[in-house]
């Protein structure tokens, strides 16, 4: 019988952690593509922000963040470094961070998964949390698409599709 004391094997390996992180910005992706451009930056429900606004927020954390882990920059987060504005832009701006993301993220090794650092300055944690901070905070915008998408009438993707 193991025991968590004892146990060595791991349940995920970090390529596939990148490759669950890449499926859900693929699905995503898919969510920007399925709204009307108008709507992608004008329609909101309650008070939040345009779809347009969170896609950009998640543009602005991903690859910028993991830059930051492996260059040890703790530089506060900004909303200014990538501002799209039509849908096309969006896109082709979602697809370029995919090739970032890939390539920091490859470059943090297995003990670095587990050490604290103080993400944009704020947010100290293991470098382990953060990513899976990413991948959460990416999920909650999504379903707030969703919900949007749904109020113009319009089908999202289907949730598990996300390759």
């Amino acid at each position: 019988m193991t025991t968590t004391a004892t146990a060595t094997k791991q349940f995920m390996t970090t390529e596939q952690l990148l490759k669950d992180w890449q499926g859900h910005r693929n699905l995503t992706r898919r969510v920007v593509d399925a709204f009307p451009e108008k709507e992608l930056f004008e329609f909101s429900i309650g008070g939040m922000r345009p779809f347009s606004k969170m896609a950009t927020e998640l543009l602005n954390i991903g690859g910028v963040a993991l830059k930051g882990i492996i260059e040890n920059n703790m530089e506060a987060y900004s909303e200014e470094g990538i501002n799209p504005k039509t849908k096309e832009e969006i896109l082709k701006k979602w697809d370029e961070e995919t090739g970032v993301i890939n390539h920091y993220f490859r470059q943090i090794t297995e003990e670095r998964f587990q050490e604290t650092f103080n993400l944009f300055g704020q947010y100290e944690f293991p470098v382990y949390e953060n990513i899976l901070y990413f991948i959460d905070n990416e999920i909650h915008h999504r379903a707030q698409g969703y919900v949007y998408l749904r109020a113009l009438g319009i089908e999202p993707p289907f949730f598990w599709e996300r390759f």
